[in-house]
């Protein structure tokens, strides 16, 4: 199965770039960039020095046996993306763009955020090399995670709320579109997950991968072998493709998705996009799966965490769903934070909500599954965020 998209940038029936005329420049400069950058020598280093040396990786795997012995059954590995600065899979990524910014002579860098840790780890790395930072947050999500607005602005970043729509990622989406079309010769917009129009969801993924990359080479080690299943959450989905990257080749491993499942089926109570719901569409440049409508309106989404509340999904879990690679499941709110209580109580370790997601599922399953047989399941945040939002959901019930 092809890594890259085609010329188009197509994963098979999804991708594409669908933007104003006016974001063609840059998305070429960029195309045109990353390629570049790639086989320079000198920027795969300095990248490799700052993920090494600034990030904190590799990060560890861990095998959570408290967790296991819980449940009975398979046995549960973790990679603890949690252990990154900034508490999430999503400096990697925001690394690789900013340096990519300075390649490009842009000395100004914007980005959208839901949970707070695309622009926590936005605002980081402009604050390391140097750049002029705005993030733009939907009011709602400010208010769930108010100790990353805090960080961002500490950081240096200007965070601007905003108040349109759901007032969630997609509204913040907008919002940083509608700057970027207005100041593409200083600005470079560093897009946090595999959406968007190409080439970001291949180049994120790519700069997403080394979580694959590593995840392969240390269970291999300490197992000596592959996982039967590999687990991890999807909202847009940039931790869930970097590290299905290097297992899709193998048959043998079982890849699972996870969504928000949320309050129920109905719509506007999840942000499931593999539904009856989730129907091809373009939304933020790309085409692929989104929650509409039978008139192609943008239905609204809810779930506990923010960072998983967008009603669509990148191009290549798409195509991955389409062609069968990859099975795609929901998790309720409920299910979640159960998941992120006992995780916590068995392993030490309180995992952002989203991760929560995707442990929920391996607690699922784990239990029916062979002692000898291995779950990875991808940590790729941690919950300081949440720990408020979790306490008034508690106080509620």
């Amino acid at each position: 199965m092809k890594k890259q998209p085609d010329e188009r940038g197509y994963f098979g029936d999804f991708g594409g770039r669908f933007v104003p005329e006016t974001l063609m420049v840059p998305l070429e400069q960029l195309e045109t960039t990353w390629l570049k950058a790639g086989k320079d020598r000198n920027f795969r280093n300095r990248l490799k020095e700052l993920l090494e040396r600034f990030v904190g990786r590799p990060t560890p795997l861990y095998p959570a046996r408290r967790l296991a012995a819980t449940l009975g059954g398979a046995q549960i590995w973790f990679k603890r993306e949690d252990l990154c600065h900034t508490g999430s899979h999503k400096i990697n990524n925001a690394v690789g763009q900013a340096l990519l910014a300075r390649e490009m002579e842009k000395h100004r860098v914007i980005a959208e955020t839901g949970a707070g840790q695309h622009g926590v780890a936005v605002a980081t790395a402009a604050a390391l090399l140097g750049l002029d930072c705005r993030i733009y947050m939907g009011s709602e999500d400010m208010r769930r995670q108010e100790s990353n607005v805090r960080r961002m602005q500490w950081l240096g970043a200007e965070v601007v709320a905003v108040e349109s729509g759901s007032r969630t990622l997609k509204d913040a989406i907008n919002e940083a579109l509608r700057d970027w079309v207005t100041n593409v010769r200083t600005t470079h917009y560093i897009l946090g997950s595999v959406l968007g129009p190409h080439p970001y969801p291949a180049m994120i993924r790519n700069f997403q991968s080394v979580i694959g990359t590593e995840a392969f080479s240390q269970i291999r080690e300490a197992t000596r072998s592959l996982p039967d299943l590999v687990v991890a959450c999807v909202g847009g989905g940039s931790n869930a493709a970097g590290i299905f990257s290097a297992f899709v080749p193998f048959d043998q491993v079982r890849l699972v998705g996870v969504e928000a499942g949320g309050r129920g089926p109905a719509p506007g109570e999840h942000a499931a996009r593999f539904t009856e719901d989730g129907k091809p569409g373009i939304l933020h440049g790309t085409l692929t799966r989104v929650l509409q409508n039978s008139d192609g309106q943008i239905l609204g989404t809810h779930s506990v965490s923010a960072g998983l509340d967008y009603p669509a999904v990148g191009p290549e879990h798409a195509d991955w769903e389409a062609k069968g690679r990859v099975s795609y499941v929901r998790i309720s709110d409920d299910e979640a934070i159960a998941a992120f209580k006992l995780l916590a109580r068995t392993e030490g370790i309180v995992p952002a909500l989203e991760s929560a997601h995707a442990i929920a599922y391996a607690l699922q399953v784990a239990p029916a599954m062979p002692l000898n047989a291995r779950i990875l399941v991808n940590l790729s945040g941690r919950g300081d965020k949440d720990m408020d939002e979790v306490a008034r959901l508690d106080g509620a019930s």
